[in-house]
């Protein structure tokens, strides 16, 4: 686990963000980094680039006549670390406190690519079923080239599992797979009242300003309880299993005095049915404001897919009830963005089967299924691919990582055990046979 730990902080002291507009050398050096670290564990890889994507890694290693051959998935791309002095230590500087390891990236996701890479070094390179690896440079800025290199790859991936080490377990000291994930939609509303600004003094009362109807058609979103108010949305009910209301409030770090929103069992409001996030606005900074009423205010809203629901009439539905709710006839200008579909996976099959089981010898204890608020769409590329293929979701990372926000860390001692997992999971699943 000592080298296992420094690959892992080798990779994160590089800040191969794939967010437009920073450097793409650094994404480039992390995916030679992979490169070099799998070979040195056995598997011959390299790194794959296209025309204005970010370069992935592919490799593979044959198993024993017979086995079946599983594809690991994980991503070295990274998120901004946001603002620095929110974070108590350098987010490329890879620092323990209290058993977790703290920097940008160390759970999501270079901690899924030393997974794999511990899995690959229990058995000397060895492997007992054959083993693709795929590693993506993109998965933070939208998979936008995925297909793209599984279509040139496909020869080298073809799998009969796949591997997505980019989900979470249900918290520390119980494993979990992911069978189920929200998709996502985004969509971009522009709001304007008037042809340039007027003085609001002069025209106030009369006269609406941007912001003041952007609030109003937002707050058409909800209703007092804080459920989504769009109509035509799917909704569905999950196992609450044991989550409790204090809980997730420590887990977020809620103000005692706000309330939780929407309705049903925590996990249902979680998982399974719709949100509505405005995730961006832009209008006049308090800095920069003056008795001036503003012509125009645009927002960004994501909106969480249930599974059963396809996301682009889930987009037309927010679309239709954004353009009925304009208040007092202000015209709006709206961008659909991109779309990606909810997720339900298998819960049988002998890959399930030997992943579960190998959760349960790593920790001691039985694994659950649980879903995810979040989203991966490219699981459908994966899919739509390997149609024969089982896709298990599993992960590094636990309700106190942060992922995507400061401080982000990983729970060593955890990752200890999804490293374990793996490698039992190569030899219970090596020894199913071919299909």
């Amino acid at each position: 686990m000592a080298d296992v730990r420094s690959g892992l902080e080798r990779l994160a002291r590089v800040p191969s963000m794939s967010a437009a507009g920073y450097d793409a050398a650094p994404v480039r050096e992390t995916a030679k980094l992979t490169a070099d670290l799998f070979t040195a564990a056995g598997m011959h890889a390299r790194v794959i680039e296209k025309d204005g994507a970010h370069p992935a890694v592919v490799g593979r290693i044959a198993g024993p006549a017979g086995s079946p051959t599983v594809l690991l998935y994980a991503h070295h791309d990274v998120q901004p670390p946001g603002p620095r002095d929110r974070w108590k230590t350098d987010p490329f500087a890879p620092t323990e406190r209290d058993g977790r390891l703290y920097g940008r990236g160390v759970a999501d996701d270079k901690a899924g690519i030393a997974a794999h890479l511990a899995a690959l070094r229990a058995f000397g390179g060895k492997p007992p079923c054959g083993v693709a690896l795929f590693i993506e440079g993109e998965e933070e800025s939208g998979s936008a080239h995925l297909m793209d290199f599984l279509k040139a790859e496909k020869d080298t991936l073809v799998c009969d599992a796949v591997i997505i080490a980019d989900s979470a377990n249900w918290r520390i000291g119980q494993p979990a797979i992911t069978t189920t994930l929200r998709g996502n939609a985004l969509v971009t509303v522009e709001v304007r009242v008037s042809d340039h600004a007027v003085h609001s003094g002069g025209f106030g009362g009369a006269v609406p300003d941007a912001l003041m109807a952007m609030s109003r058609l937002l707050a058409s979103l909800h209703d007092d309880l804080g459920r989504v108010a769009v109509a035509g949305l799917k909704t569905g009910d999950a196992d609450p299993l044991d989550l409790k209301e204090d809980e997730l409030r420590q887990w977020v770090g809620t103000r005692p005095s706000v309330t939780l929103i929407g309705d049903g069992s925590i996990t249902s409001r979680l998982w399974s049915k719709p949100t509505v996030s405005i995730i961006g606005l832009d209008a006049t900074s308090v800095k920069e404001s003056s008795n001036t009423l503003w012509p125009v205010a645009t927002a960004q809203l994501s909106m969480r897919v249930p599974p059963g629901q396809d996301a682009k009439a889930a987009q037309d539905a927010l679309v239709k009830h954004l353009e009925s709710h304009a208040p007092w006839g202000a015209e709006l200008k709206i961008k659909r963005g991109s779309t990606g579909e909810a997720f339900t996976g298998t819960t049988s099959g002998p890959a399930y089967a030997a992943l579960k089981d190998a959760l349960g010898a790593a920790w001691g204890r039985p694994a659950i299924d649980i879903g995810q608020g979040g989203s991966i769409p490219f699981l459908f590329d994966f899919a739509r691919t390997f149609p024969g293929a089982a896709l298990l979701v599993t992960g590094v990372e636990d309700p106190e990582s942060n992922a995507h926000s400061e401080n982000e860390s990983l729970h060593l001692a955890e990752f200890e055990n999804v490293c374990v997992a793996e490698a039992t999971f190569l030899g219970l699943f090596g020894a199913t046979g071919r299909g």
